[in-house]
């Protein structure tokens, strides 16, 4: 076989990505730095052994870990033998004189022989072994395989490839926080950023200080109902959890790096030990999401308390770093505490931001005299920043610009961009987060070295992350579709060399990760490929029939559909341009890979008058003024992937857009009662009130704007259940008009939720 270099850039053809008649892709994520294709493959069985040298026993571990993976996910069972490399065998062996540069390199080689696999140390020895574990998955089966002839020599482009995960505010199990664990191995990522204490949780066991996890571990969550009072939410890791935990991801070589939040985003510290905080009194735990005020002290009993905390935390984590947050921390309780203040001019400091700087820096002496390193957000930048101290950047990048600039090592973990609590589509049918969305393409396309950065200084970029914050996950399935197949994105912009990085070949070697998520249960969103049906409402209602474009957000795959309700399948009709139906009819379409496995479930649209007159939550807007969302579950710690609700914290208002009033003379809202757990602090003065004539409130339906003319007014329930349908008469129009739909209840109340609006036509629109 012609020698060649492999390279993916098929161009796309409409929707249709997979070129017909095109060699295979070689189905890895992340890319490898260096990958040829020649030669003549290698088949796997269940004779196939897998040889490590006899006295290297590092070797013998990862061996065995990829053949537990390739029982797992392709019921080959693969034996671990010791001795000299033998053919037809996957050989692994370390080799200080491996063509690599760095201790994550490896190189791979498949030939009629067999598979081998060298690196300089174990963690490209683990890395090579995840590689040859992809060769052997590029979809579910059994049997042999037979792995294509790859030439690889590969290293990572950064040396901080990591995953946040917020623990605190909703809790995961040891063997939930695992599940991550397994996955960002299989992903080459490397520094698991582990969220441990805020103000709604301390997940974490100080033996010194028991009241940490005794009160600080468990929150009472808000309730919007008398009839339901929930029960304490919760939980905490024992000190043995964490040992095995750390243990765990070592062995997949990844370090775990904790975070204690200071000084801002203490709460349930301040909680169990009212003393460490500013002012004396023993606050809740917080069951607010959002930025709440109270700030640790700034005495020596408080910074001597902490110090004691970080003995127990080094000794149960040894990664060189320790987070220690401070982000978020609202000065108000510092601004107003006369023993803050003295305690300022004793130290000559003349700002609260200086004191957050003093506080973090005896954080960073302390950590320095016991050989660790402080990492903290971007807000430690404020009022100088230790020398020592490495910033990770999440208000966009410049922070990251900025420390760099100053000699600081940085790390690029920007809101939004690598958020992943950041919606990924604005499907009708998707899940909890904040919006704008964040699409697996933006993931792949955000560049971790800010241009701004000259050469020298870019030597300080150490590598990038994706954050979870789950104040809107509730359980481990929210957080599989948050993070999966972003985590993917993420993995080839932080390990590939950003001159093979080529999004259309990363589309084509997808599928084959799809796969592999389905085969370990892992519950990864097809919001990128899932098919959009949309057609113009208003001219469909006029003419009782539809004009239908079909799409997805990558513009990836084959998309079939039907027109009479049944499910689409490979045989069905292939969207190539819009059609028309005849009204009533239902849409069903999905996106299929060229070997017709599905990209996505299909997504179905029914197009009669009613649907065409009902907007649901995610297709309301926002009233002008904020541009702030975000789709909650209906309370905070739901389960459940659905119902979801779009709002607005700051106005609970919401616009119904070209609506066509002609022979309309009713509405129907389908109403959740949302409770109002969010803390603002300074942005609290932004929250719009509107006006009611009523104690409960109504709901105002306005014509054209918010300051329009009023066509309908509907009273609220007294004591509303939590969910509630509203409807009433409206004044008759003519046109195509906007509506503003404003709760005029109290700011201290619920927020109302709006599942979907409907207008009735007049034979329709009596309650």
């Amino acid at each position: 076989m012609k020698k060649t270099r492999y390279v993916l850039a098929f161009a796309l053809c409409g929707l249709t990505a997979f070129a017909h008649g095109a060699a295979a892709p070689v189905n890895l994520i992340p890319m490898p730095a260096q990958l040829t294709v020649s030669g003549e493959a290698f088949t796997v069985n269940a004779q196939t052994p897998i040889v490590v040298d006899g006295s290297d026993a590092e070797a013998r571990h990862t061996a065995e870990y990829l053949a537990s993976l390739a029982a797992h996910t392709r019921h080959l069972s693969l034996q671990v033998k010791t001795g000299a490399p033998e053919v037809g065998a996957i050989v692994l062996k370390r080799d200080p004189q491996a063509p690599v540069a760095n201790a994550e390199g490896y190189t791979l080689d498949v030939t009629p022989q067999g598979i081998r696999i060298v690196a300089r140390d174990e963690a490209g020895l683990f890395y090579g072994a995840i590689t040859a574990w992809q060769l052997l998955t590029p979809m579910p089966g059994e049997g042999d395989v037979r792995v294509q002839p790859v030439h690889i020599r590969d290293e990572p482009r950064f040396a901080w490839r990591g995953l946040m995960l917020d623990s605190a505010r909703h809790f995961q199990t040891p063997d939930e926080v695992r599940t991550v664990i397994d996955q960002m191995a299989q992903h080459k990522l490397n520094t698991l950023h582990w969220h441990l204490t805020d103000d709604q949780g301390w997940r974490i066991e100080i033996k010194r200080y028991p009241e940490l996890t005794r009160i600080g571990a468990w929150r009472t969550p808000p309730t919007v109902s008398k009839a339901s009072q929930p029960g304490r939410y919760g939980g905490f890791y024992t000190q043995d959890d964490i040992r095995a935990i750390v243990a765990y991801a070592a062995e997949r070589h990844i370090t775990v790096v904790p975070e204690l939040d200071m000084p801002g985003h203490a709460q349930a510290a301040v909680a169990s030990y009212p003393e460490l905080g500013v002012t004396g009194t023993r606050p809740p735990v917080s069951p607010d999401w959002g930025v709440n005020p109270y700030l640790y002290n700034v005495d020596d009993n408080t910074i001597h308390f902490l110090q004691n905390v970080l003995d127990e935390v080094m000794a149960l984590f040894p990664s060189t770093y320790i987070h220690v947050g401070g982000d978020e921390a609202v000065k108000d309780q510092w601004k107003a505490s006369p023993a803050v203040q003295a305690r300022m001019r004793a130290l000559g400091i003349k700002t609260e931001d200086a004191m957050q700087s003093w506080f973090i820096e005896q954080m960073g002496k302390y950590l320095a005299a016991h050989d660790r390193r402080l990492i903290g957000w971007d807000e430690i930048l404020e009022g100088g920043v230790p020398p020592s101290a490495t910033v990770m950047s999440w208000r966009g990048t410049k922070g990251a610009i900025d420390a760099a600039k100053l000699g600081h090592d940085v790390v690029l973990a920007p809101a939004p961009q690598l958020y992943l609590d950041s919606m990924q589509s604005d499907l009708p049918d998707e899940t909890t987060g904040r919006l704008p969305s964040m699409s697996l393409q933006s993931y792949y396309t955000f560049e971790a070295v800010p241009k701004e950065l000259s050469t020298t200084q870019a030597k300080h970029v150490l590598g990038m992350q994706a954050t979870i914050f789950t104040e809107h996950m509730p359980t481990l399935r929210h957080v599989e579709h948050a993070a999966f197949p972003r985590m993917d994105a993420l993995a080839e912009a932080a390990w590939t060399p950003a001159k093979v990085r080529d999004w259309h070949s990363f589309l084509e070697r997808l599928p084959s990760q799809l796969g592999r998520y389905r085969m370990q249960d892992i519950a990864y969103a097809d919001s990128a490929f899932a098919p959009t049906i949309d057609v113009d409402r208003n001219a469909a209602i006029s003419s009782g029939h539809a004009s239908v474009t079909l799409s997805n957000q990558a513009k990836f795959g084959n998309v079939h559909y039907t027109a009479d309700g049944s499910e689409p399948g490979a045989s069905s009709p292939l969207y190539v341009h819009p059609f028309t139906v005849n009204l009533p009819t239902t849409i069903k379409a999905v996106a299929l890979a060229n070997d017709s496995t599905p990209l996505a479930a299909a997504r179905t649209r029914v197009l009669d008058l009613p649907s065409l007159r009902t907007r649901g939550t995610g297709e309301l807007e926002n009233c002008s003024g904020s541009d702030f969302r975000l789709r909650v579950q209906p309370t905070p710690d739901a389960t459940s992937m659905a119902p979801t609700y779009l709002i607005n914290v700051f106005d609970n208002c919401r616009m119904y857009r070209a609506a066509k009033l002609d022979g309309i003379a009713g509405i129907r809202v389908d109403t959740a009662t949302l409770p109002r757990n969010y803390a603002l602090a300074h942005d609290a003065k932004l929250v719009v009130a509107h006006k009611a004539n009523t104690p409960q409130g109504e709901l105002v339906v306005y014509m054209d704007s918010c300051k329009g003319k009023p066509i309908a007014s509907l009273p609220l329930p007294a004591d509303a259940p939590a969910t509630f349908t509203l409807q009433g008469a409206t004044a008759q129009q003519a046109g195509t008009h906007d509506l503003c739909l404003v709760f005029t209840s109290p700011i201290t109340g619920p927020i109302w939720g709006v599942g979907a609006v409907t207008l009735l036509p007049a034979d329709k629109s009596a309650p």
